[in-house]
């Protein structure tokens, strides 16, 4: 339980997509103008990353890795398939953001519309892509672990989308020097909302050293019953052994 609460604040706030990676920011900059359509897309994006990084983990843990389709034969042990994992990922995302679009387009026609051409590029998004083969690099053990995955980074995502999305829509009425209106105040206000982000890399390994330093005076500590060794006894010891070989 502890690693699942580990891994998904981690996700959101250590590991961001877009602040720790920044992978994702053609459709972050582009559909970050209304908090509406923000909401939308990154709706759209945490559902296609909790399919896709589980289904992705399966096809890794019982295709594509070296002797991965043992279970089909013994014969297979040997068979490493890895170099098709860029396709089945990729084919994978394809058919759920398929599935996106459809039930987008016929249950949410405005939404659909504002986020125009966005949508069906959720497939070639680097952010969705970025989920499965850190999935795969980061080698996580359990289907379980790779759904909290999936899901925790789409909500990454998704915060990093609606906090510029609420941002730029402030933006809008306030004072900003004509070189830096559009995308370089936008690009400013990310990369200090990244710095900002970068304070929580110490929220789950606080405590690290301290404990690093434990282990270590414990290990130089004496054990119950033992002396230190008196360096001044072991130095008259050596002349007298001195004395007695001479």
């Amino acid at each position: 339980m502890l690693e699942h609460i580990e891994l998904f604040f981690k996700s959101i706030f250590v590991d961001n997509m877009v602040f720790a990676t920044f992978l994702g920011m053609c459709s972050y900059l582009a559909v970050s103008k209304k908090v509406s359509t923000a909401v939308g897309l990154g709706a759209a994006v945490i559902f296609v990353m909790a399919i896709t990084v589980p289904v992705n983990w399966l096809l890794d843990h019982y295709i594509l890795q070296d002797g991965a389709l043992v279970w089909l034969d013994p014969s297979f042990a040997d068979v490493n398939l890895s170099f098709l994992s860029f396709i089945l990922f990729i084919a994978t995302i394809a058919t759920m953001v398929q599935l996106v679009e459809i039930i987008v387009e016929k249950f949410a026609p405005s939404l659909y519309n504002s986020l125009g051409i966005f949508l069906p590029l959720i497939a070639v998004n680097c952010a969705i892509l970025g989920g499965s083969l850190f999935m795969q690099s980061r080698e996580i053990p359990t289907i379980g672990l790779a759904l909290n995955y999936g899901i925790s980074s789409g909500i990454g995502w998704f915060l990093a989308i609606l906090a510029i999305a609420a941002i730029r829509e402030k933006i809008r009425y306030s004072h900003v020097p004509a070189p830096l209106r559009g995308l370089g105040i936008t690009f400013i206000t990310t990369g200090l909302m990244a710095i900002g982000f970068m304070s929580f890399g110490g929220m789950l390994t606080g405590g690290g050293e301290e404990k690093d330093a434990e282990d270590v005076s414990a290990q130089t500590e004496p054990k119950k019953g033992e002396k230190k060794a008196d360096t001044n006894t072991a130095y008259i010891d050596l002349n007298n052994n001195l004395e007695n070989n001479d």
